[in-house]
């Protein structure tokens, strides 16, 4: 795989972990309840969970690339569109205040298990790896070394973005509890998920 694919996935999955949705609510909630308590289990249950995801949307789809190439490139007009009603839901969300939910028992393996749960019930992350993973990976060409490198780049990039929301959350615990830092927060993903949005249509 060419670093120039690699790089381009890798900024495509980064603006899709860091958009708001179940898992940065759930992952910002507890670090203004916790700190960083107990968020590296929490943070490697969505990590296994998205592995989970590659792993079953890049051995189906591989397969029925290599027979409908039409049909691929609809998904990626369909990944598109997705991603830019994600920007334009993002923009226009109402500012709402995060809510402090805390739960001193959820630490190690429970919490481990319930964001992994999340994960694999989480609308965003399955339509990322079954609508937006064939734009910015030629599944059809897909050999074990590029799953190696894909899910390698996975264990970086979604942590390091998981890793710095609970960082600000437990350091700064009013950042994302007004409505005006929540606005921002919406607004710049949206924007960005719209650059995502340029990156796939472009490719």
């Amino acid at each position: 795989m060419t670093w120039a694919g690699l790089l381009a996935f890798c900024a495509v999955y980064a603006l899709t972990v860091a958009s708001p949705g179940p898992g940065v609510a759930a992952v910002i909630a507890r670090g203004l309840a916790h700190g960083m308590k107990g968020a590296p289990a929490f943070i490697l249950g969505f990590m296994v969970g998205d592995l989970v995801w590659f792993g079953v949307a890049a051995t189906g789809l591989a397969a029925l690339a290599r027979t409908a190439a039409v049909l691929f490139v609809a998904i990626k007009w369909v990944g598109v569109a997705y991603l830019l009603y994600l920007a334009w839901k993002l923009w226009t969300a109402p500012a709402e205040r995060v809510e402090v939910q805390g739960d001193d028992r959820q630490h190690g393996w429970r919490a481990f298990m319930a964001s992994f749960t999340l994960t694999l019930g989480n609308p965003k992350a399955i339509l990322f790896f079954l609508a937006l993973l064939p734009t910015v990976i030629d599944l059809a060409s897909m050999t074990l070394l590029r799953f190696v490198e894909i899910s390698a780049a996975m264990c970086v990039v979604l942590p390091t973005v998981l890793f710095v929301y609970s960082l600000l959350a437990a350091k700064a615990r009013r950042l994302f509890t007004t409505p005006g830092a929540v606005r921002r927060l919406n607004r710049s993903s949206g924007v960005a998920m719209a650059g995502a949005a340029a990156i796939v249509a472009s490719r």
